[in-house]
């Protein structure tokens, strides 16, 4: 057990945490330290260990967030979750944001793939409700900026589905829209032409399985990938099914996707608002769709922001620099930080 206590000097606060496992403590510290080098660095406080037991100086509620976040990623540990150096980060950002948050609901809610026995987590507040949407709901949104985990996660989910023999089979779609180039200008047959929209899609497949599997699947029809425009026509049953980049879909494209969906099936839908390479004249289908299916029975739509990205941390601030320029305020030139 964790055992804590605080004294007040001046405007710091020094907080001690002890815990009787010394090998969970060598876990929780990282190698030499480098667990408590990000803590002290992300929450500007200052970590001294002793023993079995950690020192934690400096400002009031930094102190108080490090001592919550030592015992919580302790806990986390003891129920056998592997810690990394981003696990820390995800953890200081989602308890930053809620100090009353509990890592252990949403670090431990997990995705299982079976395929390469990995077992993936979600590692944000919003990652976790997503999650939730796609297991509670026959239809669901993921919106939001790059490096939120949309595809990524949706895949996952539906490969899990699948070797639970939930789904039959996984259908993955694409608008192949250009976004600067012409299709037309690309060498190759139609297939070969749209294979570059598809790619990404294959990239997050050949991430949960290898790639004789996912070769020998798609050969037998288990999984597809393919453009939107070949769904038309068609019904999917007992079906996961996921349509990304659903920005670049027309009103007759989404309206045409969702009502592809047969009898056992699911759907999750995921796109970025901000990023449409449709032309002016035409209206974004999945802008339209976050207005009309909001409120229905069985739908449900998670809206992600920049908070939640969790791809390497420029992206993040690459994104708040766009959203910056986009809303007419200064960028702040190279090298300079903006509070």
């Amino acid at each position: 057990m964790a055992q804590s206590q605080s004294k007040h000097k001046a405007q710091t606060t020094t907080a001690q945490v002890a815990f009787d496992d010394n090998h969970l403590v060598q876990q929780l510290a990282g190698e030499q330290n480098s667990h408590l080098k990000i803590i002290e660095k992300q929450l500007d406080v200052r970590i001294h260990l002793r023993g079995n037991q950690f020192s934690i100086t400096g400002d009031t509620p930094q102190v108080e967030l490090s001592e919550k976040l030592l015992q919580q990623l302790a806990e986390l540990i003891q129920k056998g979750y592997p810690l990394f150096g981003s696990d820390i980060l995800y953890s200081i950002r989602i308890l930053s944001e809620n100090i009353h948050r509990n890592l252990k609901d949403i670090l431990l809610d997990q995705i299982f793939i079976a395929s390469n026995k990995r077992i993936i987590t979600p590692k944000s507040v919003k990652q976790k409700e997503y999650i939730e949407a796609i297991r509670n709901y026959d239809i669901a949104f993921g919106i939001g900026p790059a490096g939120t985990g949309k595809t990524y996660l949706a895949m996952a989910m539906a490969v899990a589905a699948m070797t639970k023999d939930q789904v039959r089979r996984i259908v993955l779609v694409r608008p192949a829209v250009e976004a600067g180039e012409k299709l037309g200008f690309l060498p190759g047959d139609l297939a070969e032409k749209v294979n570059p929209y598809l790619r990404p899609l294959y990239d997050a497949l050949h991430d949960m399985m290898d790639f004789e599997r996912a070769s020998n699947l798609i050969e037998r029809g288990a999984i597809e990938v393919a453009p939107l425009a070949f769904m038309r026509g068609r019904t999917l049953n007992d079906a996961f099914v996921i349509l990304d980049e659903a920005q670049n879909t027309t009103r007759e494209q989404m309206k045409m996707f969702l009502t592809r969906l047969g009898l056992g099936s699911k759907a999750v839908i995921t796109g970025d608002i901000t990023q449409i390479d449709l032309p002016e004249t035409k209206a974004s289908g999945l802008v339209e769709a976050i207005t009309l299916l909001k409120g229905i029975d069985g739908i449900r739509l998670v809206f992600f922001s920049n908070r939640d990205v969790v791809r390497h941390r420029l992206v993040q601030e690459i994104i708040q620099a766009y959203e910056r320029l986009e809303k007419g305020k200064t960028v702040p030139p190279s090298g300079s930080a903006e509070k």
